[in-house]
This record gives C-alpha cells, structure tokens and sequence, in this order.
C-alpha cells in the first residue's frame, strides 16, 4: 500500500494513513481479530465511503 500510493503524504505510526488532498484513509490491523480496520473521512460520507471501498478493493487484489 505504502508503495501504491507513494506520492501521497504517509504516516506509519499506528498502522498506515494517507492524506489525499482533501482526505485520508487510515489502515490498523486489530490485534484482537484477523481483520485490517478501515477508516476514511472527507467532505461528503459519500466520498468516505467510496475511499475507503477504493482501498479495500486495492488490498483484495493484492
């Protein structure tokens, strides 16, 4: 992911977020399940939303 989206601003701590422009997308995985949490904020729930499919998609191809 780190690679995919190297010309975006990335923070590692805590798991991995990218900050778009005008929005982010934080990935963490849970230490109490074998599931990687999602999260994504931007201007519209909408455009959240379609992020954070975007990077879902992104990780099932991978």
């Amino acid at each position: 992911m780190k690679e995919h989206f190297a010309n975006e601003k990335i923070n590692t701590i805590d798991g991995l977020k990218i900050d778009f422009e005008e929005q982010w997308v934080h990935l963490r995985k849970s230490n109490t399940e074998p599931i990687i949490r999602i999260y994504a904020e931007s201007k519209t729930p909408d455009s959240a939303s379609e992020l954070a499919n975007r990077v879902m998609m992104l990780i099932k191809s991978i």
